[in-house]
């Protein structure tokens, strides 16, 4: 159940693309406050309103006329309130039986079963509604939203810490509490009383103490998560205080991992007051900065792209900050890349039955992503640039499968230039490390071109 991170490793550089572009086109418009996009395992595509409604759209791009569902009268409206997320049944082909994370006329969280019109299939059974789970909230910010079957068939849901600014109550690292974690529950299999059973293997299960709903815990406010149709890993963004925003990675058996919130905002420590060792704690594969002076304020997670209209992308998990409107990918090793603003207040990611990638723009638009072309033999990208040895002694190699280096700098983490290489012109350079101590470092390599790639370096 523990997870240690090095912190060292949770220090996130960010690169800006020049040799690729990505971006998202509108494929729909016309939506209110659109803050979830799901697929049946159809050609359909269903857009979740904020409002309560649900509407289709279909693979021409056209929305049906008639909603699919519409519980407006049911959930609160406002701010971060509402209809917040959708999650078919994986046997939804054969039950028609969908869940729903939505918050009450009063505020409160309700997780809550619908099942589809037999006779037809573009419409919901309004009056079908059984109730999973409730939680209270309380705070009307921070209420999570994110409700997702994992590819074990539990359904996990996103609780986030009951709002206000600090998570006031400690209520992420309680873990007698439901707020601040992410839950796994078994809805085909009721015990206890309950419209759901608890896996055997979840963390607290069996315990009289702790919650046994708790998969993992000290979470901000996991507004989107999802898990890599390919790997099982399961990535969550989570929405940070006013610093840092936070991509988790874990894998599909990793129970009870504590992400460290209200302890750590990302890797930088919050409020370390009567907090567990880092030993215990579980840190971002990636992160960037919301600070003020920065044009970002709070993470949308997405998705691993799986589609097959865009190799050059397979493998990047992609996602989007609300009030920038950039998009970022983040690479296996953790690496991510700033690819510029989108020009939208992108709330949502989604996938369709091909693993194509949508996003939800709160303006009203879907749009769908368009990635790059594949790469010609004179462009420069990290997978065809070597260093080694990484963590190094004395000296390192670097050397480009393709292109020529022209240049190499390394700097320390405040930006100060330390060893700078000019006029390189070669495929492999072997540069003396002699002059710097042990620590990290950013190493940029550029083409003659002037496209450029960056690196962490580890001297030992």
């Amino acid at each position: 159940m523990k997870n240690l991170i090095p912190l060292i490793l949770s220090i996130l550089f960010i690169s800006t693309s020049q040799a690729q572009e990505i971006s998202f086109v509108e494929v729909a418009a016309g939506f209110n406050d659109p803050v979830d996009i799901q697929n049946a395992g159809d050609d359909r595509l269903f857009i979740v309103e904020q409002g309560g409604i649900i509407k289709i759209l279909n693979s021409d791009f056209t929305t049906n006329a008639t909603p699919f569902l519409n519980i407006s009268s049911q959930v609160s409206g406002g701010s971060e309130q509402g209809l917040l997320g959708l999650a078919f049944h994986p046997d939804y082909a054969t039950n028609g039986l969908f869940f729903l994370n939505y918050t009450k006329t009063n505020g409160d969280s309700r997780i809550a079963r619908y099942s589809v019109d037999p006779g037809n299939s573009d419409i919901a059974l309004s009056g079908s509604e059984l109730v999973i789970i409730e939680y209270a909230q309380p705070f009307s910010n921070h209420n999570g939203g994110g409700i997702v079957f994992g590819p074990d068939g539990f359904l996990y849901i996103g609780t986030g810490d009951g709002g206000s600014g600090g998570d006031p109550g400690n209520r992420a690292q309680n873990t007698t509490l439901l707020l601040g974690k992410l839950l796994r529950l078994d809805i085909d299999n009721p015990t206890g009383g309950n419209e759901y059973g608890i896996p055997s293997d979840n963390p607290f299960a069996g315990s009289m103490v702790d919650r046994e709903e708790i998969w993992a815990y000290g979470l901000r406010n996991p507004w989107r998560f999802s898990f890599d149709s390919e790997t099982d890993d399961l990535w969550i963004g989570d929405v940070g205080q006013q610093n840092v925003e936070e991509i988790d990675r874990a894998g599909l058996t990793e129970a009870g991992l504590n992400y460290g919130w209200r302890c750590y905002e990302g890797s930088d420590p919050f409020n370390t007051s009567g907090c567990p060792p880092m030993g215990d704690l579980t840190f971002p594969i990636a992160e960037y900065s919301s600070a003020s002076g920065t044009p970002n304020c709070s993470i949308t997670g997405g998705y691993v792209y799986r589609g097959s209209e865009y190799p050059n992308e397979q493998g990047l998990y992609m996602c989007a900050d609300v009030c920038s409107g950039k998009v970022f990918t983040v690479d296996d090793a953790g690496n991510i890349t700033d690819w510029g603003s989108q020009g939208g207040t992108w709330v949502s990611f989604g996938v369709d039955v091909n693993n194509e990638l949508y996003m939800a723009d709160l303006g009203g638009e879907i749009h769908k992503f368009e990635g790059s072309e594949p790469l010609n033999v004179d462009e420069f990208v990290s997978s065809e640039v070597v260093m080694v040895p990484n963590p190094a002694n004395d000296q390192i190699t670097i050397t480009s499968d393709k292109m020529s280096i022209a240049t190499i700098i390394i700097s320390d983490l405040k930006g100060s230039i330390l060893i700078s290489k000019e006029n390189i012109n070669s495929k492999t350079k072997s540069i003396s490390l002699s002059q710097l101590s042990a620590g990290l470092y950013i190493t940029e390599i550029r083409s003659e071109n002037g496209n450029s790639v960056v690196k962490k370096l580890i001297i030992q």
